[in-house]
């Protein structure tokens, strides 16, 4: 932190997506509405889990943790984006700066090992179907959810650490719309290699152990799909983990192409398109992917507007 003081870079300005006043207006218009949407879709979520108590399930349970976890992730990024998109002046204070990134790298951390805890909430509901009420127990859920909010919190204060070692003394203009890592390790005025190579591994594991988990269970998912005789049992097998599967294909091919790979290969059109999806708009589809894709989350919702109707005739 005293280093921080040292540094001669106040404040950071956020260039954004593009100049073009036009694009920007279509651009704000175009995110104030996916955040709305994303806001309601999760709250709706959260709200329908926690109100509806056949769900009441180790798989909504992660469910609703996600839905935390994309509301927070999208509040992280897309009030300053839409905040930036109206203004002329586009300045995020040094501080609000790391702040922002901390929160980004915590969160995004966190979701990856939550994903692998629903991979392997799945692998336990069809390979070993009798034993699921005993292998997730509620001790487990929760111990599998503060799992990943600690390697969340671990994984946001190295990323933070390192930062911290940098001075910023020139140039303090960011190309990009959010305080990401790589544009601002590229204003760094001393050599950071070092930090690089420490970011890039921690980045690395956190992906591929995840992504590993998650691998594993679905391969064993997959056999036991495979040794099912009836047709109907199949179907009905994989559509159980089809919504988290789809989930899963958006939200690591984005992560991947992003950030598994050095900081020479940074390209900013293409991380910039890609760093949109993953922190605007895949908040959004996530609820969308489970509800739509779910017949016991649209049954609940149907429960839930009877018994609203209900109420009010009684009324």
């Amino acid at each position: 932190m005293s280093r921080w003081n040292n540094t001669n870079v106040p404040d950071f300005i956020l260039m954004g997506l593009t100049d073009s006043g036009e694009i920007r207006v279509v651009l704000f218009m175009l995110f104030l509405l996916i955040y709305l949407i994303t806001v309601l879709g999760n709250v709706g979520m959260i709200l329908l889990i926690c109100l509806d108590h056949q769900l009441h399930t180790p798989m909504y349970f992660f469910l609703t943790q996600l839905s935390f976890l994309d509301l927070s992730y999208s509040t992280v990024i897309t009030p300053k984006t839409l905040e930036n998109l109206l203004t002329s002046t586009k300045n995020i204070s040094f501080m609000g700066c790391f702040a922002q990134m901390y929160f980004f790298v915590f969160l995004g951390a966190a979701e990856c090992f939550l994903l692998s805890s629903m991979a392997y909430d799945r692998y336990v509901a069809i390979c070993h179907p009798l034993y699921y009420p005993v292998f997730m127990s509620t001790r487990l859920c929760c111990a599998l959810l503060f799992g990943s909010y600690l390697i969340g919190f671990m994984d946001s204060s190295v990323n933070l650490l390192c930062m911290s070692r940098l001075h910023f003394c020139d140039s303090n203009v960011i190309h990009h719309f959010f305080c990401d890592t790589s544009p601002v390790l590229s204003l760094s005025c001393t050599d950071i290699y070092d930090t690089e190579i420490m970011i890039f591994i921690f980045a690395g594991c956190t992906l591929m152990v995840s992504l590993i988990t998650i691998s594993v269970s679905y391969v064993s998912i997959l056999y036991t799909i495979l040794k099912i005789n009836s047709t109907s049992g199949k179907q009905k097998a994989f559509s159980t983990c089809a919504s988290h599967l789809l989930g899963i294909t958006i939200f690591y091919g984005t992560m991947i192409f992003t950030y598994l790979k050095p900081n020479k290969s940074y390209s900013l059109g293409k991380d910039q398109v890609a760093s949109v999806f993953y922190t605007i708009v895949i908040p959004m589809l996530n609820p969308l992917i489970y509800s739509l894709r779910n017949k016991e989350v649209k049954n609940a919702l149907i429960r839930f507007i009877q018994k609203r109707e209900g109420s009010r005739q009684l009324k």
